[in-house]
């Protein structure tokens, strides 16, 4: 009798997770109109997240700061608080549904888009900044875990394949947009042009998207959504502000202090409460951890090429700015021609092969990007940024639906916040580490002597070779140091073994997969 109880307690479990599951997967979306919702709000975060870059001297002339003052928290307060809320928007996603968090994310974004345009000083222009950034996390949080959900096992390589084109049109069209738009416009459209299009993309998601209501058992965690925010937060300003300041300078110090105890006291408070802000538990699952841990390091091993590029193309080789946007271009542009045919690869072949090889290529390309010098042409500059992005598109897309696909189904929230995420943090712990090491290495000044001497600014104190002889070695050491950071990223790939992201699922769920 016992038995028969618990039996059926279990059928009852299973069949509650079952209903869970088909209610998160929104049944009734057609696969291909979540893409394309999805994809137009991925496309608007990402854009403003390196659109604005170019209109940092229009913004700074019209508010009358200098460059390289509080200007600079235009980007970085975007950044910072997309990072410090991905993880919290995940959870929420989970506990009430990705639709509600998606079309909340998409309207805070786009009234933070209409007040950064109409922002009448630089403090209300950062302040707007950072309320983008929560609506920018609240859409990227949910937004793979959305097209996971949407497209079966199957095909998702290919469907995240095809949303790093995406990501990558929005990166490459960023800098030219902008230009345009502040030649012909004002750098206040730069932001109002989020605004039409939001309002597009919110009225298609009202209209296309269906998700039954979702209501999940637990509370929101307040005190560990705070601690994590705090905890990123600090990280994130440290990071960035670690090569202006002086790493060892009190502000960095503290901030990094502040940060490390904070996510410390994360990992204790959320082993206390009933329903953590963090699922720990993920962590302990082999491949999700692992297949985590190589998409961070990929990102701090590659995101650096787009910091160091600019400074080797304008400063030593003396290109102007609009040369030195388009020869930035090979890259996003690869990865957006080669990533659905390495997602569509991953479906048939698994991910693991894929993801080891396309780190490798992209290791291999930052050591042949290392060997650029002032006699390189540019068509040398051309196929080795190539080499990356063929690599990079061959490692994201199968990674990613590693990660995603190793989550159980009502936890594909909190996996999308891991993964924004780790990229967003790696993204930063790459380009302060390459500003580290060019600053520290003397590249960064002789760059800068260089550029001086060009224009007829500076005395010619020291010989144009040996200015170059420096910058290059300090350009050169950071690619390489790069490309050791990508290797233990190739490690872990490779061991994290052979699953295909079904070990979460039952056996209904694998035969329907």
């Amino acid at each position: 009798m016992k038995q028969s109880a618990h039996s059926l307690s279990g059928v009852q479990l299973q069949s509650q997770t079952l209903a869970t599951s088909k209610a998160h997967e929104g049944s009734g979306n057609n696969k291909w109109v979540v893409f394309s919702v999805t994809a137009i709000g991925v496309f608007m975060a990402t854009l403003d997240s390196s659109i604005v870059n170019i209109s940092l001297p229009s913004i700074a002339t019209s508010f009358g700061v200098p460059l390289n003052g509080a200007v600079s928290w235009v980007i970085i307060a975007y950044l910072i608080v997309m990072a410090s809320a991905l993880l919290t928007a995940g959870r929420l996603a989970d506990m009430i549904g990705r639709k509600s968090v998606w079309s909340a994310g998409l309207l805070v974004f786009i009234l933070g888009s209409a007040f950064c345009g109409a922002a009448p000083s630089l403090g209300l222009l950062i302040a707007a900044r950072a309320l983008q950034g929560v609506g920018g996390a609240l859409m990227l949080s949910v937004s793979p875990a959305m097209i996971t959900s949407a497209f079966p096992l199957r095909e998702r390589g290919r469907a995240l394949g095809f949303s790093q084109v995406n990501v990558a049109i929005a990166v490459s069209a960023g800098p030219t947009l902008g230009g345009f738009i502040l030649a012909t416009l004002s750098w206040h459209w730069i932001f109002y042009v989020n605004v039409p299009l939001g309002l597009i993309c919110l009225l298609a998601t009202r209209i296309f998207l269906h998700e039954p209501a979702v209501r999940a058992r637990g509370r929101f965690d307040p005190y560990g959504a705070s601690l994590l925010a705090l905890g990123l937060a600090g990280i994130m300003v440290a990071l960035s502000f670690g090569e202006n300041l002086g790493w060892t300078s009190f502000p960095v110090l503290a901030c990094l202090v502040i940060g490390a105890l904070s996510l410390l006291a994360v990992v204790f408070v959320e082993r206390r409460v009933a329903s953590p802000i963090i699922d720990l538990s993920l962590l302990r699952h082999r491949v999700f951890s692992l297949a985590l841990s190589s998409y961070m390091l990929a990102m701090m091993a590659l995101f650096a090429v787009s910091f160091v590029l600019p400074f080797y193309l304008e400063q030593l080789r003396g290109f102007p700015a609009q040369l030195s946007g388009l020869l930035l271009t090979p890259l996003p542009l690869t990865m957006g021609c080669v990533a659905p045919f390495s997602g569509w690869l991953a479906d048939r072949l698994g991910s693991r092969w894929l993801a080891v090889v396309g780190l490798g290529i992209s290791c291999v390309g930052l050591v042949l990007l290392s060997q650029l010098d002032m006699q390189s042409t540019i068509w040398d500059i051309v196929w080795r940024l190539m080499v990356v992005g063929a690599g990079q598109a061959c490692f994201q897309a199968p990674n990613s639906s590693t990660i995603l696909s190793a989550a159980p189904r009502e936890r594909q929230g909190i996996a999308s916040g891991f993964l924004g995420t780790s990229r967003v943090i790696g993204q930063s712990t790459s380009v302060a580490l390459a500003g580290a090491i060019l600053s520290g290495s003397g590249a960064a000044n002789a760059g800068l002597q260089l550029v001086l001497q060009r224009t007829g600014s500076a005395h010619m104190l020291v010989q144009p070779e040996v200015l170059q002889q420096t910058f290059l070695s300090g350009f050169h050491l950071a690619l390489l140091v790069c490309a050791c950071i990508a290797v233990p990223g190739i490690l872990t790939s490779l061991v994290r073994g052979d699953e295909r992201g079904v070990s979460h699922l039952s056996k209904s769920e694998r035969d329907a997969a």
